[in-house]
């Protein structure tokens, strides 16, 4: 049987740092933006979403409840984490569903004037695991064109709630607009395929652990784990390279008692030498220049 996944990837030939400015290590924030995306019944969806602060389901009835604990993401959060990355001066990757940016263009359009990038996070928040070639085809130019109008720029990035379909990756390769996706969780190392950078992603260096059975209670949990993660990776960035994924959500890190896990963490990060914090675009262009001519494995 021929061997579809790839267990070695880099070992025992990984590359040497290669970030802007002699970085050790790069860093990438990634604000997952998701609010008014999220399946509901009273959007005409064919169900409520049911993961949040609770866990609980409306299966025959618009959930209002869940509704609203979203939208504390755009009301309150953003403004928590965008006074955040202006103090410390950091540059992120909003990945952003297209309903978003259909119904809130002005929140897509104050994070471009910020200087952030936008990136695509499907249609809906959904999983694209069960979806035909075509649907989801239509699904991702939807998605890009939605995004494009509201901000006035094209997005170049893109990721799927948890599970791709086994299409997504060579649909995004078919089109010249998309310069790299984060459907892959395997690595701290970007790669090339085809001309088209994967960077990984992670769950675990991720605000979404805040939710129920997650792990983080307090914001130190978060900036703890967090903080450790980077220690690590900025050691070993010395000598390979080595990339970070921080994830967030507007409605969870937003969150008052949790914001200050957000705040450590960018006073720690910043306050190291050699440290390049980009958003992915920029990430993805630059192994795509220096890597772009070298197989993957290579340690050249």
């Amino acid at each position: 049987m021929e061997e579809r996944r790839d267990f070695k990837g880099y070992f025992g030939q990984e590359p040497r740092p290669c970030w802007p400015d002699d970085a050790r290590l790069a860093v990438s924030f990634v604000v997952n933006v998701e609010e008014g995306a999220e399946p509901s019944i009273g959007d005409g969806d064919a169900y409520n979403e049911s993961t949040y602060e609770i866990r609980e389901e409306v299966a025959d009835a618009p959930d209002l409840c869940m509704e609203s604990h979203f939208a504390y993401g755009t009301r309150q959060g953003y403004a928590r984490i965008m006074d955040a990355f202006d103090r410390f001066g950091v540059k992120a990757t909003f990945s952003t569903c297209g309903r978003v940016a259909e119904r809130s263009p002005w929140l897509l359009q104050d994070i471009v004037a910020r200087g952030h990038e936008v990136s695509c996070h499907g249609w809906l928040w959904e999983r694209h695991a069960h979806m035909e070639r075509e649907a989801e085809a239509a699904v991702i130019a939807r998605t890009h064109a939605a995004i494009e109008a509201a901000c006035g720029v094209a997005p170049v990035g893109w990721h799927t709630r948890s599970a791709s379909s086994a299409n997504t990756r060579a649909l995004l390769q078919e089109r010249a607009d998309f310069l790299y996706d984060s459907d892959a969780y395997d690595d701290d190392i970007p790669r090339i395929e085809d001309g088209h950078v994967i960077l990984p992603y992670a769950f675990d260096t991720n605000d979404m652990r805040f939710s129920p059975g997650g792990g983080f209670v307090q914001a130190r949990d978060f900036s703890d784990y967090v903080n450790g993660a980077f220690d690590r990776l900025y050691a070993e960035g010395e000598a390979v390279a080595r990339m970070m994924s921080i994830g967030l959500h507007l409605r969870l890190i937003g969150r008052p008692a949790r914001i200050k896990g957000l705040e450590d963490i960018l006073a720690h990060i910043t306050a190291h030498p050699r440290v390049w914090i980009a958003p992915r675009r920029d990430i993805a262009s630059n192994w795509l220049k220096t890597h772009g001519g070298v197989a993957d494995g290579a340690n050249d």
